[in-house]
């Protein structure tokens, strides 16, 4: 049985991958501090005897017995509402962290993912992204803890594979959204999803009149999973390019949720991207991927955890 490390493996997209690769016949070990992940998330396979969970900070030295075939590093803040609180513990895991793993890698033989993010392209004078677009990104400003992370993240990646020779991929994940997203993560599905099933007014920052593109949570692991099997060690683009406006994407939350209530705007937070929509051309064609799931059925999908959650929090 392949043995795969995932860090970050009680949070939202971690998670995920620990049910993929159970399910691909994999013994999973789970790492996660649990600063912004959940065991929640993972609870359900305490039980099995394929997975194993690690309670660890990856900023730290990280040691994990016997033989290691994969390592998915997905273990940072993914939120703004996340790595403002705690920026420096954000650049940590993107440095430190990656760095820690990477020699973990090597130490074992083992190929290493590592989750990069469409962050890294900043608020992008190119449209739609591609993986050869550099980015627009103010390193000083106040997303610049994640997006400097990440352009790190990759940096060190690319010197291991070149300098030590070892077996990397990256993948720049695009807006994902999905049951096991927090209530209070502070991105846009699950803030308008809470505000709307509590039937408080909507918050839009800015007009509006900015895009994004929402990719559903099975198409990305399905993705990345592909990512992680393939060749290719530069870069690549994961994610939805159906391009819709925040304003148009909150009034459909309202409709799928039957909810009254009413749009308000506040300002735009600094740096915030006017544009996000993937290129996944290169995906297409190495991977042979595409999403499949619309947002319309995404959304039907990612209602009834929203309404559980929402409900809980309510008796509580």
């Amino acid at each position: 049985m392949k043995r795969v490390l995932i860090t970050g493996g009680a949070g939202f997209l971690g998670s995920h991958l620990c049910d993929r690769f159970i399910k691909e016949g994999f013994h999973v070990i789970a790492m996660d501090n649990l600063i912004t992940g959940s065991v929640e998330n993972i609870e359900h396979l305490f039980p099995l005897k394929e997975f194993e969970f690690h309670h660890h900070d990856v900023s730290k030295y990280v040691f994990v017995p016997g033989k290691l075939d994969y390592i998915l590093h997905f273990a940072s803040p993914a939120s703004p509402i996340d790595y403002l609180k705690i920026p420096i513990q954000t650049l940590k895991v993107g440095s430190l962290g990656t760095h820690n793993l990477l020699g973990l890698a090597k130490n074992k033989g083992a190929r290493i993912l590592v989750a990069s993010t469409s962050e890294i392209y900043g608020d992008p004078l190119e449209h739609p992204q591609k993986e050869t677009y550099w980015g627009n990104v103010n390193t000083v400003g106040p997303r610049g803890v994640y997006d400097e992370a990440k352009r790190f993240q990759e940096a060190i990646t690319m010197a291991y594979h070149n300098f030590h020779e070892l077996e990397t991929r990256i993948v720049r994940i695009f807006n994902t959204y999905g049951p096991r997203m927090r209530l209070n993560d502070g991105r846009a599905l699950p803030a308008f999803m809470h505000q709307a099933l509590l039937g408080k007014d909507i918050t839009v920052f800015g007009d509006g009149s900015q895009t994004r593109s929402f990719c559903y949570v099975d198409d990305l692991i399905d993705g990345i999973y592909k990512l992680l099997l393939s060749d290719h060690s530069e870069p690549v683009n994961i994610g939805n390019p159906s391009e819709i406006s925040i304003k148009k994407f909150a009034e459909q939350v309202v409709r799928f949720t039957g909810s009254n209530s009413k749009i308000t705007y506040k300002d735009l937070p600094k740096d915030d991207p006017k544009q996000r929509c993937p290129d996944i051309s290169k995906a297409k064609k190495l991977l042979e991927w595409t999403p499949k799931v619309d947002l319309n059925e995404g959304l039907e999908k990612t209602l009834s955890f929203f309404k559980e959650k929402v409900s809980s929090k309510i008796k509580a």
